[in-house]
């Protein structure tokens, strides 16, 4: 055993990553419907590792959730911003119902087991994981024009309920989001994040790396001419009913030959015609028999993303982009238009606004054409463009060091509520101009699962020594009642969301729930079980606002036990 303390204690680096091995090891096994996940996984493994005696340093937690929480910002922060409004009045109510019944709860217990204000504010930060409580409770007591030697002990039992309470907070929250919430609710959080998608979609289907549909919407076809000798290549394509056509190729006496709108077919020339597969199949009787031979007629096609700049296409109305621009669109096929990462349905009032972004399908040199009036294509990159994003998280930790007074009351977003924020801003700016702030889905997902699994593991690496020796000295009663502090109000909200606010989507209401506690940890999972970014939203706003109120129960805490 001191072989293994002495290896921890020379690299520290192998405990955190110890943990996180065991711990995603751990989070793998299911109990019926229960599965812990990889990051209650992590914290449970390394409050286990933490007995050996490990000293990690505070910058380590610091940056991996800086990752983490501002990668979460980034990937969110179009949506994010286009949800602020009135429809986000039900996180609001979130965050408050969880502060006020958190604070009740502490409060009551407190009064009943004869805690001192202490002890009861640190239960308040461990068991609701709002480490500026410890602060804002500290700063309070100071205020309290008590003796130097009580005011330290009782800002000493803060740290002490803190510490005992701190890892059940966070394992907690992840049971109740993760696992209660479904069971309560009936559904997964996957079907309902994959529900959710498909309607922020509107319908469009997501392939997944290496699938794609069976019955593709664009087809290429190759017909050896017969009934259309001596029509042009522009009446052809004119002529086309359910779907548009584009004449690509043409093959003249084993020769490839120009194509030009005025073109004349004759009889036994190929052509190859891409188009919209309504258009394509079943052409037999207007120009002649499919041939399966087509030596020559080969074509690649290439579907791109273009940014909308173009000075004739901001601002104006699809109506008068199509009227202006036939001759542009030759050969051209859009297969979607977003904004902020959500499909645009097209109609011909729809407003095409800056920053947009059409996905076109077609031929390079007719890519190339388009993307010189349209705007830059985005071109798929696997490399992160570390300045737009260093500098991001530069604006984010420098937000965090602001501090607000109410009164004697600090307020601050710290560096977590900081990166978010940034995030936010970052996520939205590059949803605006997608030429610049790249990072990979991959890159993105690396900095959330290990800023996330790591910044837990070093909580427990750094604290778990001390929670276990304090429950084992003073007793179970202020873990017992840190497990209640972190149950109760997340329970009330839950009940609160679900029969007052009206939350269906399991998704949605497990985001909103995580960040109305600032649960992180559970976030994770959250999101891990999602699959994907629905869950961001209501968790960002949640979350901001948590950041505030639960500051806030330090003082008052202090003031009423």
């Amino acid at each position: 055993m001191t072989f293994v303390a002495d290896i921890f204690r020379q690299s520290p680096e192998a405990a955190l990553f110890l943990a996180l091995a065991i711990g995603y090891w751990i989070g793998k096994f299911k109990f019926g419907t229960f599965q812990l996940g990889g990051v209650a996984g992590s914290l449970l493994a390394a409050v286990l590792i933490s007995q050996f005696g490990v000293h990690i340093d505070n910058g380590v937690k610091a940056i991996l959730f800086a990752l983490f929480i501002y990668a979460v910002g980034f990937e969110s922060g179009p949506q994010f911003l286009r949800s602020l409004g009135r429809q986000s009045i039900r996180e609001i109510v979130m965050a408050v119902v969880l502060a006020v019944s958190g604070l009740a709860t502490v409060i009551v217990f407190a009064k009943l087991f004869g805690l001192d204000k202490g002890i009861a504010a640190g239960i308040a930060a461990g068991g609701l994981t709002q480490s500026a409580i410890i602060g804002t409770a500290s700063s309070a007591i100071d205020k309290l024009g008590l003796g130097a030697d009580e005011a330290q002990r009782l800002q000493a039992n803060v740290a002490i309920g803190y510490a005992v309470t701190y890892i059940f907070g966070s394992f907690g929250a992840i049971i109740i989001c993760v696992n209660v919430l479904p069971w309560f609710m009936g559904r997964g959080i996957r079907d309902d994040a994959v529900k959710a998608e498909a309607e922020m979609l509107k319908g469009a289907r997501i392939y997944r790396a290496g699938e794609e549909p069976a019955l593709p919407d664009l087809v290429g076809r190759v017909y050896r001419i017969e009934a259309a000798s001596g029509q042009t290549v522009s009446t052809i394509e004119a002529a086309a009913s359910g779907g548009m056509i584009t004449i690509e190729r043409v093959k003249r006496g084993g020769k490839i030959i120009g194509v030009e709108p005025g073109l004349k077919l004759q009889s036994g020339d190929l052509v190859l015609i891409v188009g919209r597969r309504l258009g394509v199949v079943g052409l037999e009787d207007r120009l002649g028999p499919e041939s399966t031979g087509a030596d020559g007629m080969e074509l690649v096609v290439t579907t791109r993303d273009v940014a909308i700049t173009g000075k004739d296409f901001v601002g104006h109305t699809v109506g008068q982009i199509l009227a202006a621009s036939s001759n542009l669109r030759h050969g051209i096929y859009v297969l979607a238009v977003t904004r902020g990462g959500a499909k645009v349905d097209l109609f011909n009032d729809t407003v095409i606004e800056a920053g947009d972004v059409v996905t076109v399908h077609g031929v390079q040199e007719d890519l190339q054409r388009l993307a010189s009036h349209v705007g830059p294509a985005i071109v798929a990159s696997d490399k992160t463009d570390f300045v737009f994003h260093g500098v991001g998280l530069v604006v984010g930790l420098l937000i965090g060091l602001l501090v607000l007074r109410i009164g004697s009351i600090p307020l601050t977003l710290g560096a977590g509520g900081g990166a978010l924020l940034s995030g936010l801003a970052f996520g939205w700016y590059r949803s605006r101009h997608m030429t610049m702030g790249n990072m990979p889905t991959a890159a993105s997902t690396l900095l959330r699962d290990l800023g996330l699994a790591g910044f837990v593991a070093v909580v427990g690496l750094q604290s778990g020594q001390q929670a276990i020796q304090t429950i084992i000295h003073s007793g179970l009663s202020i873990f017992l009642i840190g497990v209640v502090v972190t149950v109760l109000p997340l329970l009330i909200t839950m009940l609160v969301g679900r029969y007052v606010l009206g939350y269906e989507n399991v998704a949605v209401f497990a985001g909103a729930l995580a960040g109305s506690r600032s649960a992180n940890p559970a976030f994770g999972e959250v999101l891990d079980k999602a699959g994907n970014a629905i869950p961001t939203t209501p968790f960002a706003i949640t979350y901001a606002l948590a950041n505030v109120f639960l500051t806030l129960l330090g003082p008052l805490v202090v003031a009423f036990v």
